[in-house]
């Protein structure tokens, strides 16, 4: 590995939560890990709609290693993943597609006007507080428009304040692995009055990402290893969270991210050579403020301001080198107006405004533009045992290019209704379910990428349906959580994204689309005896993406592109004074890579093993916690997508000191 130097960039990051019906919301405080992963699971129980949430403390004991582990143990989700610590990593939940879903950090949505697709390699795991799955509209009603504005919503929430003292507290984290993987972390937290909270992060990871992989031809079978696909990547946060007066806040976040790599591309016979590389930067600042010091109303502002550019370079085209530089920019305001007159009824009124551009370095640039002003208005009503929420969402998209024509404009109005009922109190169950109709605007790329873009591309429409029943025990020495959730989709024009590489997609339009699915989660804890816990977690996920375009179509009810029948996660964890140990697997039954279901785009399904070991070490009064992984114990090569084989057997240590 050639050497490297390794700067760590301390920035600001921050972190308090404060409840709106807190007795002491004028000083910044911390509640126990224990307290809030019970607050978590009865939300989730208790949700009109299907929401999952692994907490930070969920996901140690999971011996969840990166965003990609913690996304395969979440039901109802498929995963795109190009192999490697920078392969691109997206998300379609319950066959919709990525561009139906949203990724919300702290609140306020991400955006990638260019393809609609939010890479979730970028976000570590190492500041998270928890990761959560939200699909379609629950009882939240004190939400910006725009969240209301996708079917189904991923929320990541940074950690908390750890500490409630006036001193400064540093965390400091080394994790090395195989394939030349390194990948410092330092976060630096203070607490500087009663009223405003500040902390700092910076990390860096390192990789050279040149695993072995098997390549059959035929019956001539080689060992290869994967070239050109070295990653540099780095990360920078500043946060703030200020009380002025009592019942107000502000927070603010400063974010920065880096990334310099090498793309591999496709496998292919006889050749592995490429010459393609990526260099990616993005940087926003956003922030909110919240009011609830008056009887009855609430308010909340947030605003946001982004920027990222992305530089694709491929020397290896037969005509010379391919470029292409791109830069999108986002404006984002929101304002929501929250009216409680009784304990029963809540009224919300939100309402935003984007503004998105694109420009290139490309000869065939429109530079296109587009505002959108997003509206709800929804109301909840709850008795003891029943709750339910209704949103209306206005939708209004004006397109525009300065060179050449824009798309036409767009409008629609959106319902959904979501409910729960309880059925037993102790031990609690309740039944839900829910209706979301949502349509989705076409992306720059899918608009006016040359060759692939159209701008008479018709927008998606989708409904889904669901219905499910939760179920939580809560008496020592078990405590069992689980949900069961059959449901129904339906998609119109769906745009479908076949990959060409890592960088360009192709899109077609299939049509119709019938989704029939069930998601399941099952979580069960037993204190053994004191100090010594055993638990289980375990999420199936069935989704029937069927091509309902053209019933006389060799292709009718083909399953969907990239879309397996099956999916599936399990851990097992035993936590004892000594070393904590983990086994877990995550898999998917076989897919396709295309529509038509050629013989030759078949991908085989997996079950990828893997195992931690975690200890807690005092060293001069302070947490020193060792963990090791072993990813894919069973050597097991796979693919999810085709032709970009994923990593065999890797090894990782990560060292981890708080002080």
């Amino acid at each position: 590995m050639p050497r490297c130097v390794i700067t760590f960039v301390l920035c600001v990051c921050v972190l308090s939560g404060f409840s709106q019906n807190d007795s002491i919301r004028d000083q910044v405080h911390v509640l126990d890990t224990v307290v809030v992963s019970r607050l978590r699971s009865h939300r989730s129980v208790q949700s009109t709609a299907p929401l999952h949430t692994l907490g930070r403390s969920d996901m140690l004991s999971m011996g969840v290693t990166d965003m990609a582990d913690a996304l395969h143990r979440l039901p109802g989700i498929t995963l795109r993943d190009y192999g490697g610590a920078g392969g691109m990593k997206t998300v379609s939940v319950r066959g919709f597609g990525t561009q139906h879903t949203g990724v919300s950090y702290d609140g306020i949505l991400l955006n990638n006007s260019q393809n609609g697709e939010i890479d979730l390699s970028r976000y570590s795991l190492d500041n998270l507080g928890s990761l959560s799955l939200l699909v379609g509209d629950n009882d939240q009603l004190f939400i910006p428009a725009r969240n209301a504005s996708v079917p189904s919503l991923l929320l990541l929430e940074t950690r908390s304040m750890l500490f409630d003292d006036a001193a400064p507290h540093v965390t400091s984290q080394l994790r090395v692995g195989s394939f030349g993987y390194v990948g410092p972390f330092v976060r630096y937290e203070q607490k500087l009055s009663s009223r405003m909270a500040l902390s700092a992060l910076g990390e860096y990871v390192y990789a050279e990402n040149d695993y072995p992989f098997t390549l059959r031809n035929v019956s001539v079978v080689t060992r290869e290893r994967r070239t050109n696909s070295r990653m540099n990547t780095g990360h920078a946060e500043l946060n703030a969270s200020w009380l002025p007066v009592s019942h107000h806040e502000l927070k603010a976040k400063v974010y920065y991210y880096d990334n310099r790599q090498q793309l591999p591309g496709i496998v292919r016979y006889y050749t592995n050579e490429s010459d393609e590389t990526l260099h990616t930067q993005n940087f926003f600042a956003q922030a909110q403020y919240v009011v609830t010091s008056l009887p009855k109303w609430s308010f909340k502002w947030l605003g946001k301001f982004n920027w990222s550019s992305s530089n694709y370079r491929n020397g290896n085209y037969p005509d010379g080198v391919v470029d292409g530089h791109y830069w999108q920019r986002e404006a984002y305001t929101s304002a929501c107006v929250l009216y409680a007159p009784s304990r029963q009824w809540a009224f919300d009124y939100s309402v935003d405004y984007i503004f998105n551009n694109l420009n290139s370095s490309r000869l065939y640039d429109v530079k296109p533009y587009r505002q959108a002003l997003l509206q709800t208005l929804s109301a909840t009503y709850r008795q003891q045992r029943f709750k339910v929420l209704a949103r209306l969402l206005g939708s209004l998209y004006f397109n525009g290019a300065r060179k050449g024509d824009g798309s036409d404009d767009m409008r629609r109005l959106s319902p959904s209704v979501s409910l729960s009922y309880q059925l037993l109190h102790q031990p609690a169950m309740y039944l839900r379910a829910s209706y979301k109709n949502i349509f989705r605007v076409p992306t720059f790329n899918e608009n006016y990428f040359y060759h692939y873009g159209s701008k008479d591309l018709k927008p998606e429409l989708t409904d889904q349906l669901n219905i499910g029943l939760t179920f939580l025990h809560d008496q020592s020495p078990w405590r069992i959580e689980a949900s069961l959730d059959g449901y129904l989709n339906h998609v119109k024009d769906k745009i479908v994204a076949v990959p060409y590489n890592m960088f360009v997609w192709s899109n077609i339009n299939v049509g119709k689309v019938r989704i029939l699915g069930l998601d399941a989660m099952f979580r069960a804890a037993c204190q053994l005896v004191p100090q010594h816990v055993l638990r289980y977690t375990g999420s199936y996920g069935f989704q029937r993406a069927a091509n309902r375009t053209l019933k006389t179509s060799p292709y009718y009810n083909n399953q969907i592109a990239y879309m397996p029948l099956h999916s599936g996660s399990m851990s097992l964890a035993y936590e004892n004074p000594w070393v904590n140990l983990t086994v877990h697997a995550s898999g998917v039954s076989s897919n396709w890579s295309n529509n038509e279901h050629h013989d030759q785009s078949k991908i085989g399904g997996y079950m990828e093993w893997g195992v931690m070991a975690a200890r807690t070490f005092k060293v001069w009064r302070h947490s020193l916690v060792v963990r090791a992984d072993v990813k894919n114990i069973f050597n097991r090569q796979y693919e999810i997508v085709a032709g970009y084989p994923m990593p065999g057997i890797q090894y990782q240590i990560t060292m981890n000191y708080q002080f």
